[in-house]
C-alpha cells in the first residue's frame, strides 16, 4: 500500500517544542532574575565573593525579599534551560548526529541545570532567620551557593555549548559564526575552573554567561527543525 502522508522527498519537522521559545524564556527570567539585586532594586546590590563577610552577611539579613525574587525567577529560567537541552539533543539526533559530541553536550546541560538549581536552593536556605541569624552559617551557604552558581555554571554550560557547537559543525546545521561564537564561549567555560585558583579569573564566569545567552538564542532560532525524508533513511 502506498504511504501518502510522507511522500519521498518531503520534509519531516521534529516533533517537540520550539527551541527559540525555551532558549528565549531562559534568558528572559534570568535576567529578570537579576533586577531585583541589581539596579532596578537599588542599593545595596547582591555582594561578590571578594565583598567583605560583614556586608555579605548583612545583605542577607535584611533583603531577602529581593533575594527570594531573585531565586525564584532564575529557578523557572533554570528548568527552561534543562528542557532546552532535552530538545536540542534530541534534535541533533533526528538530524542524523550520532556523535559523542550530543552526549557530552547533554552531560553538561543537565550538569549545568542541576548546580545552578542546588545554588538557588542553597541561596533559599541562608535568607531563612534561623539560618541567618548565624553569620558563619550563612557564609558557607553563600559560598556553597557561588560555587555552584559561579564555576560550577560556567564550566558544565561550556560542555553543552560545545558539545552542540562541534556537532553542528561537521553536520554543517549552524551558521559558522554561530559556531565560532560557542567555542570562543566553551572555551571561557572551561578555563572559569582556574577561578578556584585565581580569583583573577572571575570574569571568564559571566563572559560565557551573557554572551551565552545571545548564543543560545541564535541556536534556538537557527538549529533546523526538520530534515528530507531522504535524510531520515540514511540516518535511521
Amino acid at each position: 500500500m502506498t504511504d501518502y502522508t510522507n511522500p519521498a522527498g518531503s520534509a519531516q519537522k521534529h516533533p517537540g517544542p520550539p527551541l527559540w521559545l525555551l532558549a528565549s524564556l531562559y534568558t528572559v527570567l534570568f535576567i529578570a532574575g537579576l533586577l531585583p539585586v541589581t539596579f532596578v532594586g537599588g542599593l545595596p546590590y547582591w555582594p561578590g565573593p571578594g565583598a567583605p563577610t560583614e556586608a555579605i552577611t548583612s545583605y542577607f539579613q535584611t533583603q531577602s525579599s529581593r533575594v527570594l525574587a531573585c531565586v525564584f525567577l532564575q529557578t523557572g529560567a533554570n528548568i527552561c534551560l534543562g528542557l532546552f537541552t532535552a530538545v536540542i539533543i534530541s534534535r541533533l539526533h533526528f538530524l542524523g548526529v550520532r556523535a559523542a559530541g550530543a552526549h557530552i553536550a547533554l552531560f553538561g546541560g543537565f550538569l549545568t541545570v542541576f548546580d545552578s538549581l542546588s545554588a538557588g536552593f542553597a541561596t533559599w536556605s541562608l535568607i531563612h532567620p534561623a539560618v541567618a541569624a548565624t553569620p558563619s552559617v550563612l557564609l558557607g551557604l553563600y559560598y556553597l551557593s557561588f560555587a555552584l552558581g559561579g564555576p560550577g555554571f560556567s564550566i558544565p554550560m561550556g560542555l553543552l555549548i560545545a558539545g552542540v557547537s562541534v556537532t553542528s559543525a561537521f553536520q554543517r546545521l549552524l551558521p559558522k559564526w554561530f559556531v565560532i561564537l560557542g567555542l570562543v564561549l566553551a572555551a571561557a567555560g572551561e578555563l572559569s575552573v582556574f577561578y578556584f585558583l585565581n580569583p583573577k579569573l572571575l570574569f571568564l564566569i559571566p563572559l560565557t554567561r551573557f554572551p551565552g545567552f545571545i548564543w543560545i538564542v541564535a541556536v534556538g532560532f537557527a538549529m533546523p527543525n526538520s530534515r528530507a525524508a531522504e535524510q531520515q533513511a540514511l540516518a535511521a
